[in-house]
């Protein structure tokens, strides 16, 4: 079992921005959003490339910070998140891309084996210590 995402020990990465940053890549942050329930699925970031493929081809299309390379959404495990619209906020320094998915969301699997419809899967307990499970 993965701790940080299986797990209810809170661990925080507030360094995550600054990592995002040395990666000498120019980023905007996409907040992408169940266009049906409007439930938040996940933070992910675009650069032009991106942003590009993701109008071009109509699935959503990020830039993976961790690999340094434009990530496909569904590219592997066939999980596609369809484009239904993409939104600029007012200072025009983020992204909402409202999506249908085919399939699961999270790359992280229930305790059964299924797919997550998201990965806001925890949240944060009432102290503020730990991680509670939906």
């Amino acid at each position: 079992m993965n701790e940080l995402e299986e797990g209810s020990a809170l661990t925080l990465d507030f360094s995550k921005l600054r990592q995002v940053g040395e990666t000498k890549q120019d980023v905007l942050p996409v907040v992408l959003q169940n266009a049906d329930s409007g439930d938040v699925l996940f933070v992910g970031y675009a650069n032009q490339e991106a942003l590009r493929e993701t109008l071009r081809t109509r699935t959503a299309v990020l830039w993976s910070t961790s690999r340094n390379e434009l990530w496909h959404k569904g590219g592997t495990s066939g999980d596609v998140l369809d484009i239904v619209e993409v939104r600029v906020n007012c200072e025009q320094n983020s992204l909402l891309y409202r999506v249908r998915p085919r399939g699961g969301v999270c790359h992280t699997k229930t305790p059964a084996g299924g797919t997550r419809s998201r990965c806001y899967y925890r949240r944060l307990s009432n102290s503020g210590d730990a991680l509670e499970f939906d």
